[in-house]
């Protein structure tokens, strides 16, 4: 599961969600979802995923058709070309698959006009997902969906080019300090220290570790502009102007991982999803994976997550709910991790991730101090706007930037 920026298909669909919220405010869009009755008998449940790809899709289906045969039901999964677009229009004209993956930095916006049917209090021990993803789908105090899976972010390091630096496991840096200080000895050496994506999925980790963010834990004030992110963005920005850090497109390349694959940065900030990336199109690529280093305020990085989502108009709800807690059990969540790469969202299967994956102990053990998105419904020109403002902090004003996404946000959310 990787995290992207909006591509120009993703913002089509993110206007289809935002006629389909505009409409339902004022068509009863909440009372016709909760007229919708339950049928009866087997039901025939249609599922909309965003497929990573033929691993996956395999995956789930085999688990879908495996519940389908044990309860008498039927299931068809099918992989969206872009689930976004798909599923805000298939919202939009009210006729939504009963089950559905939402993403995170979405689930505001599809609760906050009743289309998603609230059924976190359905699923049993809920307690068991960890904290941090339990938050990320909560919206009015209710827990909405249960999380599929996550991914977190950590320190990649290309471990010939460090030797290369002279450097030895001695100087991996755990502190912001830390890392200057090792950026400093690769430059001198002629090389780029980090490759670092350009977006608030990467610099945010260093607002976290800062304790910072963008909004408050209800997703109801931005808390952008505070002097605790003003630090965070004034130490990337010394890590960009000082030549330690260079965003991909500075380095001929389209992300973090392509440029810590070609070897033009020692280090990288990405999710477990460059393990399968570096394999693909890098596999000559010696490196190993440690926690981000500490800021100021202790640790800190990113979460980036996808609940099952049951549509508040499915007329197979019960059914629907079976299938979501058959999806998300201990040993389900195992068997998926192992065909596609992505990490449980239940505590209980921690160890045997570990086990199984050791190399991963890193990102997994993130979920303890990491960040969800940005928690909050309308904001995708606010955090396109901030975007650019993080895309220019080299020389750009960090300030500035952080003032612009409050008082963006506050309009957003009509305050």
């Amino acid at each position: 599961m990787t995290p992207r920026t909006l591509t120009r298909a993703a913002v089509a669909g993110v206007a289809a969600v935002a006629l389909f919220g505009s409409a339902a405010c004022g068509s009863g869009f909440d009372d016709s979802a909760k007229d919708t009755k339950q049928s009866s008998g087997p039901a025939s449940l249609q599922i909309l995923i965003g497929s990573s790809g033929d691993a996956e899709t395999k995956a789930v289906q085999d688990a879908a058709a495996k519940w389908a045969s044990s309860s008498g039901n039927t299931a068809t999964v099918t992989p969206a070309q872009d689930l976004t677009q798909q599923l805000g229009q298939a919202l939009a004209g009210g006729t939504p698959p009963d089950v559905f993956y939402v993403d995170a930095t979405r689930f505001a916006d599809y609760a906050s006009v009743g289309a998603l049917e609230p059924y976190g209090d359905k699923i049993s021990n809920t307690d068991d997902f960890y904290e941090s993803l339990r938050t990320t789908f909560t919206y009015d105090g209710k827990l909405y969906c249960a999380p599929k899976d996550f991914s977190t972010l950590a320190l990649e390091i290309n471990t010939d080019l460090w030797a290369k630096a002279g450097l030895t496991d001695a100087d991996v840096p755990t502190t912001w300090d830390q890392l200057t200080a090792v950026s400093q000895k690769i430059k001198a050496k002629k090389m780029v220290a980090l490759a670092l994506g350009d977006t608030r999925d990467r610099i945010g980790a260093f607002m976290v570790q800062n304790g910072g963010w963008l909004m408050s834990k209800d997703g109801k004030q931005p808390t952008a502009d505070t002097p605790e992110n003003l630090q965070a963005l004034q130490y990337v920005k010394s890590l960009l102007t000082n030549g330690y850090a260079k965003f991909p497109k500075q380095l001929d390349s389209g992300w973090s991982g392509e440029a810590f694959g070609k070897g033009k940065a020692v280090m990288t900030i990405e999710g477990n999803w460059i393990k399968g990336a570096l394999q693909n199109d890098f596999p000559n690529v010696k490196y190993k994976v440690v926690p981000l280093p500490a800021g100021p305020k202790g640790q800190g990085t990113l979460s980036f997550t996808q609940c099952w989502g049951v549509a508040a108009k499915s007329k197979y709800k019960d059914q629907a709910i079976k299938f979501v807690e058959a999806m998300t059990a201990g040993d389900q969540q195992v068997a998926f991790a192992k065909a596609f790469g992505v990490m449980p969202s239940r505590q209980s299967v921690r160890d045997q991730y570990s086990s199984a994956f050791p190399a991963d102990k890193p990102f997994i053990d993130g979920v303890a101090y990491a960040q969800g998105p940005v928690n909050a419904p309308k904001m995708d020109s606010v955090l396109r706007d901030l975007e650019a403002g993080l895309q220019g902090l080299a020389t750009g004003d960090p300030k500035t930037v952080l003032a612009n996404f409050d008082k963006n946000a506050k309009a957003a959310l009509g305050g």
